[in-house]
């Protein structure tokens, strides 16, 4: 025998998913009245809109950290708007995601991952998408981030906490994109040269001098992209490598995401 549709029952549905009240009252129809069964419709219809809009592009999103003792997570999720990216509830389940990777690992978040999102696609009528997410663990890791747009985490070996957030926020600034000179490929390499060399060669100067100029262009170039030779931002008069010999501190990793 089903059960009246009362306004109490429409609220306790809508309290418990967050759906609209037509939505709910639609679902306790179906069920006859039944909480478990509205509930188990609710959830394959989320299912079945969050299929169809699957092919939707996301092309904005939010970023979260969250850490631990000598640990850290980055999550990154992906929407359609800006508008639904600064939506509580698009926040909490971004926050939601990540307390799940940090409690029970990133593995294990990603398995849960569709069944918490697929609800809010259906009160937000976007495309939403789980993006990169990272784990770094270490004895000293701070992170920063900027606009819930970029984050970055840096564990150090060595230094404290306030030593590698600065780090952090140096890095969402600076946009290294290597840490060690070392780290420098030859392709890369080779690629600037060929690029520098023909500016070079358009230069009337005799070929020793153009040559100390090629090397001072490919010098100058790597050493702006290299996170170690960058003059610290908030103190250019050393090097974030400099900083990190003055602290006793090394760079043990780096995560960096930005939507």
């Amino acid at each position: 025998m089903s059960s009246p549709i009362t306004t109490e029952l429409v609220k306790e549905l809508r309290d418990a998913t967050g759906v609209s009240v037509m939505q709910c009252k639609r679902a306790l129809m179906e069920a006859e009245g039944d909480m478990k069964k509205a509930l188990a419709i609710l959830k394959k219809t989320s299912s079945d809109i969050a299929e169809k809009k699957v092919g939707r592009e996301v092309k904005d999103g939010a970023v979260m950290v969250k850490t631990a003792s000598k640990k850290a997570v980055l999550v990154s999720l992906h929407c359609e708007t800006d508008f639904v990216s600064r939506n509580e509830d698009f926040t909490n389940l971004l926050s939601g995601l990540a307390d799940l990777a940090l409690k029970d690992g990133i593995e294990k978040m990603k398995v849960e991952a569709r069944d918490m999102i697929n609800p809010v696609i259906q009160k937000t009528g976007e495309n939403i998408q789980l993006g990169d997410v990272y784990e770094v663990e270490g004895d000293t890791i701070g992170s920063y981030v900027h606009n819930k747009k970029t984050a970055v985490i840096v564990s150090l070996e060595g230094g404290n906490e306030e030593l590698a957030k600065d780090i952090a926020m140096h890095i969402t600034a600076m946009k290294p994109e290597y840490i060690t000179p070392g780290d420098v490929n030859e392709d890369a390499r080779k690629t600037m040269t060929e690029i520098f060399q023909k500016e070079v060669d358009k230069i009337d100067k005799p070929s020793e001098i153009k040559k100390k100029m090629l090397d001072g262009k490919i010098s100058t170039y790597f050493k702006e992209k290299t996170l170690l030779e960058q003059p610290f931002i908030k103190d250019g008069d050393m090097t974030v490598g400099q900083l990190l010999l003055k602290n006793k501190a090394q760079i043990k990793g780096v995560r960096r995401y930005s939507i």
